[in-house]
């Protein structure tokens, strides 16, 4: 597999997308379930970067978080929009992401921030970038000043019980981690990881299209990226946790007292 020219490709195919985000609003708003929507532009780049994968890359399949798609196999994984309420309410903080899985592993990913005017790319073996500059993750040792990102809260008619681990979570980790931070984008939380901005992210939830380009772009940018018991992560990982190897095994006891009921 021909990872450079497959980076490409991806860097194509958001670039579509962005001439979409560049030019349009939000648009209608189409409800998903309780506080959770997705907005015309949403529709419309993954439609767009959906064509053009298929025409460029006929041979692997495209999952998208808006129209499904490829489940199995080689496979893109697109979110057209991730941080789709902030996109709507005017707030910088949203990407679009677009990852590749081989083998049952992130191999590449390219995250795109128009906003902000900042694009993160990877694929394994040939490092990470922002706008075409290498980037190496934190190697903060010290969890005392360590600036941690966590995923939001759920919604939705399941959120008590998925929000318990996370409430948990939240209240160990704020005595202990110099602050935390919630951003409401999984993608742009695992880019500002990769770039030193964060020293860990930790998620308890992993949609291929919300984690898949920021895990290739983290681990090429140096850090660990593991599911929440620590071990390898995989795309059937229950979660999703990047963060500097010197402060991994504080962080993961507090996520292991985290997931254990009282």
């Amino acid at each position: 597999m021909d990872l450079a020219k497959l980076l490409k490709v991806a860097e194509a195919a958001v670039d579509r997308g962005r001439v979409i985000t560049d030019s349009r609003g939000p648009g209608a708003l189409t409800s998903k379930g309780d506080r959770d929507m997705a907005s015309e532009v949403d529709f419309a780049v993954e439609r767009e970067v959906r064509a053009f994968l298929e025409r460029e890359t006929p041979d692997i399949g495209v999952l998208g978080e808006e129209e499904g798609g490829a489940t199995d196999g080689t496979r893109w994984v697109l979110d057209p929009i991730d941080g789709t309420v902030n996109f709507i309410h005017g707030v910088p903080l949203w990407a679009i992401s677009l990852g590749l899985i081989h083998e049952g592993r992130a191999v590449a990913g390219v995250i795109d921030h128009p906003a902000l005017g900042t694009r993160y790319a990877a694929a394994e073996g040939l490092g990470a970038t922002c706008n075409d500059k290498p980037i190496r993750g934190s190697e903060c040792s010290d969890l005392t000043d360590a600036l941690v990102a966590v995923g939001d809260y759920a919604v939705g008619p399941d959120a008590e019980a998925q929000n318990a681990e996370r409430f948990a979570l939240t209240q160990r980790l704020y005595p202990r981690a110099q602050r935390l931070r919630m951003i409401g984008t999984a993608a742009t939380a695992l880019t500002w990881t990769a770039n030193g901005y964060f020293d860990a992210t930790i998620m308890f939830s992993n949609k291929p299209w919300d984690t898949m380009a920021g895990v290739s772009i983290c681990r090429e940018a140096g850090l660990l990226v593991l599911d929440l018991d620590g071990s390898e992560h995989t795309p059937d990982s229950r979660g999703t946790f990047a963060v500097a190897a010197g402060i991994a095994d504080p962080l993961l006891e507090l996520v292991r007292q985290a997931s254990t009921p009282a």
